[in-house]
This record gives structure tokens, C-alpha cells and sequence, in this order.
């Protein structure tokens, strides 16, 4: 029987990561033929690729001929980059030179996602024609990577975000949904940081401003370079910790907030806000409120609510 396949074809690298399987199902839901890769994880549900493979990157580009790419895979973990610089650089920027350049081959629109961890956090609201000024080795990678996707590929974007929460596999899955556990466990004290700005974004805001980019660019050729998209709340650690507790009506006074800058790990910017008004006049972008974003993440996460399924079915 004929089954009627999408005529738009994007391919999303890390699809099996929180970002990539919200930019899959995005793109998905809305008429798309999408084939997501991922690495570790992708069997069954998605190919099998090593984005450091060259050749198995050029075989998937070819085979599948997208107009679009989304490549969402990156090391993304601050400390994990200090302690593997070597294996972060070649995912961060060798790889994401090389997809540029299998890109523009075949003519696909390349997105490339970077971070507000490229600015240095000291004066906030970020334009994309801003000077970059990273601070910590993750920032420097993904801005290294920016420019190899540009020089590699005139017609791509560059895409920076902040950080991300959504509907996790696991809490660890982000820097947001995985303060749940000591929110939830109020019987004991948990440190929180309220030093450092953030803006909570959810990845499905994050998709749909792809899948916006990606049409807008099949219309408009213009339609490249550098972008910004970002929640628009401001948040420390502490207070998104408080919003959770708040949004499942926990307590939230075993939470203590800490105003000093951190002293382990990488160094991160006191505020990297990212102006999003470039976006915003192409009429791109949705925002979803931090605490309905949250619960619907985090709900399932709830340990109370399982013990009562327990007593009541």
C-alpha cells in the first residue's frame, strides 16, 4: 500500500539527545520526512552514525539527500569538555566542519547549534553581531565550531541557545530537571547556586524555531548566518529550583540559595543573555512558561505521585 512520504527531507545529528528528539518529532509532526542519527543510543528507532566517521557521513548525506540538517550533536558538558579536550574538538569542531562541507554539496541548509557560553557573561542582553569572548573551554569549542561551519558552508546558520530543559529520559538528561531529586528530598539541605543568570529554555521551543528557520530558508535563500533563541525568564539555580517546588506544591525551605561565584569546575558567565530580536522580526519563535514547561518534564519524575498510584490502583 502507498504510504505517503513527506517531500522535505532533514536529516538530525544527536537525535536521540534531549534537543534531537524534540527537533525529530517537530519536524515529524509538521509534514517533514525526518531520519534522526545518533550514536550511542540510535538503534533501532534511529541510524547508527559516528559523526567522526567521514564516510559514513558523506554515504547518509548522499543516500538520503536532505534540504535540511539540523546537528544537534555536541559534548555539551562544561567539565566533561576540561577533562577531554581532544575527543570534545573533534565532535565539537572537526565534525561539525566536515557536515558542513558534506552540507553544502548537496545544497542542505545546515543548522549548526552553539551556546550563549560563547559571550563572557558581562554585558548582557547578547546581539548576535556581538564579540564572542568564551570563558571556559566547552564556549570555545562551540565557537571554533561556528566559524569552521561558516567558512565551510556560506549559506548555513549558526543557532545559540541557553540552557535547555524538556521531557527527559533521565534527570541527569539536563542541568534544569536535575535539581528534581533535591527538590523532592526536603528532608535534607541542598546548596543552590544564585550566582549565575539563566534562561530555562525548553527544547520543544527550540525545535520549532528550527523547523521555522528551515521553511522560512526554503522560501528565502537570505535567510543565514548567526541566530539567537532564548527563554525569557530570568533565572538562577535557586529560583528554578523554587519554581518546581512551587509548580508540584512542594517545600522549598530546605533549598539554600548561594550568592558566591563557584570555584569548581569550569568557569561559567555570571549572565550570557541573548538578545532574540533578530528572530523575532523574521516572526520565528515560541515560548513556552518555565513552570507549565517544567511539569509536564518532570511529572513523571514525581515520586509522590507514584506511591499513590501504588495505594490507589
Amino acid at each position: 500500500e502507498d504510504v505517503d512520504i513527506p517531500s522535505r527531507r532533514v536529516l538530525i545529528t544527536g537525535a536521540t539527545g534531549l534537543l534531537g528528539r524534540a527537533v525529530f518529532k517537530e519536524f515529524r509532526e509538521n509534514n517533514w520526512n525526518a531520519v534522526g542519527c545518533g550514536y550511542r543510543r540510535a538503534q533501532p528507532r534511529f541510524e547508527q552514525i559516528n559523526l567522526l566517521d567521514s564516510i559514513a557521513v558523506h554515504d547518509i548525506i548522499h543516500d538520503f539527500q536532505p534540504h535540511v540538517i539540523v546537528h544537534c550533536a555536541a559534548e555539551r558538558r562544561p567539565d566533561v569538555v576540561e577533562s577531554q579536550p581532544d575527543a570534545a574538538s573533534q565532535l565539537n569542531v572537526a565534525a561539525s566542519a566536515n557536515l558542513a562541507k558534506e552540507a553544502a554539496g548537496v545544497g542542505a541548509f545546515l543548522i549548526y547549534i552553539s551556546t550563549d557560553y560563547v559571550f563572557d557573561g558581562t554585558s548582557p542582553p547578547y546581539k548576535e553581531t556581538d564579540a564572542p569572548n568564551p570563558l571556559n573551554l566547552y564556549g570555545k569549542t562551540k565557537l571554533e565550531g561556528e566559524k569552521a561551519v561558516l567558512e565551510n558552508n556560506e549559506g548555513a546558520a549558526v543557532l545559540r541557545i541557553p540552557v535547555l530543559y524538556g521531557e527527559v529520559e533521565r534527570l541527569e538528561e539536563s542541568a534544569v530537571t536535575v535539581m528534581f531529586d533535591k527538590v523532592q528530598f526536603s528532608n535534607k539541605s541542598a546548596n543552590m547556586d544564585h550566582w549565575q543568570q539563566r534562561f530555562p529554555t525548553n527544547v520543544k521551543d527550540v525545535a520549532a524555531v528550527c523547523r521555522q528557520l528551515a521553511e522560512k530558508r526554503m522560501m528565502d535563500p537570505s535567510v543565514k548566518g548567526t541566530f539567537h533563541w532564548s527563554g525569557n525568564e530570568q533565572m538562577t539555580k535557586y529560583e528554578m529550583a523554587c519554581a518546581i517546588a512551587d509548580a508540584f506544591n512542594l517545600p522549598s525551605s530546605h533549598l539554600r540559595p548561594i550568592t558566591d561565584s563557584p570555584v569548581v569546575g569550569a568557569l561559567r558567565p555570571r549572565n550570557a543573555q541573548l538578545d532574540c530580536s533578530k528572530l523575532e522580526m523574521l516572526g520565528i519563535g515560541q515560548r513556552t512558561p518555565f513552570r507549565a514547561g517544567i511539569k509536564e518534564s518532570l511529572w513523571p519524575f514525581l515520586i509522590d505521585k507514584r506511591w499513590r498510584q501504588t495505594v490507589f490502583h
